[in-house]
């Protein structure tokens, strides 16, 4: 089985990006960081993709929504991330 594809929309100095990419790093996932302020253009498509949201980080994981960092953290906790990452499958 090939590792999802993680996706990650985050800006410079954002304390939110920061502990969301050290849970993944954490996790020894890798991804795709999309820094929607050195491509402003990105902004709109992680907006339409996550469903109207605007806020970074915004985590996508094979296509699927997960959400911000909060959201990320919550699954992780419930037990519900490794799974998504492929991680103990």
């Amino acid at each position: 089985m090939s590792a999802p594809k993680v996706e990650i929309y985050t800006s410079p100095w954002c304390g939110y990006c920061t502990r969301a990419k050290r849970l993944l790093d954490s996790k020894g996932v890798q991804y795709i960081e999309i820094d929607v302020m050195a491509e402003p253009a990105r902004r709109s498509e992680m907006t339409d993709r996550a469903g109207g949201r605007t806020s970074v980080p915004q985590v996508f994981i094979d296509g699927q929504h997960i959400g911000g960092c909060d959201d990320t953290h919550a699954l992780d906790k419930a037990g519900k991330l490794d799974p998504l990452l492929g991680i103990g499958a």
